[in-house]
């Protein structure tokens, strides 16, 4: 369906552009809808202005047939009348989300970010431009509160979100529905209607069309205060990841301590009782969670609690057994936290695999990271597999002579227990060519980086 609106004087449409640089290399990301119309508009008016080189960019992803490859020729027609150059792709969403057992909307996201940031790769490009405007925020906040999230979900859609390739911008944030309405309607500005917009299986939808209009009868501006809460979050959980990293390494303690002094590496991670009855509950639970993440567990709230009683009330000798496999022990002065081996005599622990795309990245829930590959030479799409190691694995270091048992290597870099249990590597083509905490003697063609989970991540 396509919406045509009559032309008039129009407002100038809302955009961040302190994000937007003289120079910039940007894509747009155009599906022909309402929104990035608009971005699309607003940025080719101002073109000058703010001194960009503009792309448009347009992902198909295979679910609605004709009308789809409708939305794809319209978006390749008004690139060309804009005098843009045009991108597009094709996916095949359904199969890759039956494939990885993610939703619809999971599988559509991940193809989305993962061809922008080949785009920004191969074009190339500073950063990609996304439509997200605050009602959009405002339903991510909901969606987020809805599923018990933490401060760090309600932080919502972020502005700026970094990749090796470049940035994706969020400069529509600070505009609402009803203003790109107004604009393109100004402006006499076609655009495209998704019919799957509508579709009640799709929690956003839900919540766009059901929850919030019910809401708004209570509170007419509810959509702006939950903008306006993602901003208090995002900052407020950047406070508290630089607090965190000062306080973690004055409380967290590796393994358990041994006699004559010292502690035995290995065996998960403690806690000074005492030292964290003197934090303030918010820094006990972040710690907590923190903790927890570090040995590939993560916390609900309930279960943060129950390990808050255990450290404060509890006595030496009890014991509390978690989701994911997290086992608590309160000594007389740790609260000590490993995690169960899943394999005989704690080695090979049956873990998740999880496939990564090259170039691509993967977040690990059950490792606690987010590994990205990044590809140096092109070629075809291959994929990686990031898993527990295995009995008879082997690895080649950096400047060895060759291929060595990765049980020898935990030995010589003294992981032990849980800890030697719950240790990743990564595959390809039957080669481990990532494994944490060892140097290892670099694949070509490929580029590997880890990061904690926690980091912001795309929408």
């Amino acid at each position: 369906m396509i919406f045509l609106m009559h032309a008039s004087a129009h407002n100038p449409l809302p955009i961040a552009t302190t994000l937007l640089k003289p120079g910039l290399r940007l894509a747009v990301g155009v599906s022909g809808g309402a929104d990035s119309v608009a971005l699309l508009r607003a940025l080719h008016e101002r073109i000058g202005e703010l001194g960009l080189v503009l792309h448009v960019a347009h992902l198909h992803h295979g679910l609605r047939g004709a009308e789809a490859d409708a939305d794809c020729e319209f978006v390749r027609v008004l690139a060309g009348e804009l005098g843009l150059p045009f991108h597009s792709a094709r996916v095949d969403v359904r199969a890759e989300a039956e494939k990885r057992g993610e939703s619809i909307e999971e599988a559509a996201r991940r193809l989305r970010y993962l061809w922008f940031r080949e785009l920004m790769s191969k074009i190339p490009l500073h950063a990609m431009a996304t439509a997200h405007t605050c009602d959009d925020q405002a339903e991510t906040v909901c969606a987020k509160f809805l599923r018990g999230a933490w401060t760090e979900g309600l932080g919502g859609i972020h502005p700026v979100v970094e990749f090796p390739e470049g940035r994706v911008l969020r400069p529509l944030l600070g505009a609402t529905r009803a203003d790109v309405e107004a604009y393109l309607k100004a402006l006499g500005q076609l655009w495209r209607e998704d019919a799957s917009n509508r579709d009640p299986a799709f929690t956003r939808n839900r919540i766009r069309h059901e929850l919030l209009p019910v809401l708004e009868g209570w509170n007419p501006r509810l959509r702006e205060h939950l903008a306006q809460m993602a901003e208090l979050a995002r900052d407020e959980e950047a406070w508290w990841q630089a607090e965190l990293a000062r306080v973690a390494p004055q409380v967290l303690l590796a393994g358990k301590p041994v006699r004559g002094g010292g502690r035995a590496s290995g065996e998960g991670l403690a806690m000074d009782v005492v030292r964290l009855a003197g934090l303030s509950p918010a820094l006990q639970r972040r710690l907590l969670r923190h903790a927890a993440r570090q040995l590939g567990t993560a916390l609900d709230f309930q279960a943060t609690e129950t390990l808050r009683a255990l450290a404060l009330e509890g006595r030496a000798g009890q014991r509390r057994e978690l989701a994911g496999g997290l086992r608590a022990e309160r000594t007389p002065r740790e609260l000590r936290l490993n995690t169960e081996p899943a394999g005989p005599g704690g080695e090979g622990a049956s873990l998740p695999t999880y496939s990564v795309p090259i170039p691509g990245q993967v977040e690990a829930a059950a490792f606690a990271l987010r590994l990205r590959i990044e590809s140096t030479e092109g070629g075809p799409i291959r994929t990686a597999v990031l898993r527990n190691w295995k009995p008879g694995d082997r690895v080649r270091l950096r400047h060895s002579s060759g291929p060595r048992k990765v049980k020898e290597v935990l030995e010589r870099l003294r992981v032990t227990g849980t800890a030697r249990a719950l240790w990743p590597v990564l595959e390809l083509d039957g080669r481990i060519v990532w494994m944490r905490a060892v140097d290892v003697d670099p694949e070509q063609g490929i580029a590997v980086s880890v990061e904690p989970l926690g980091q912001p991540d795309t929408d």
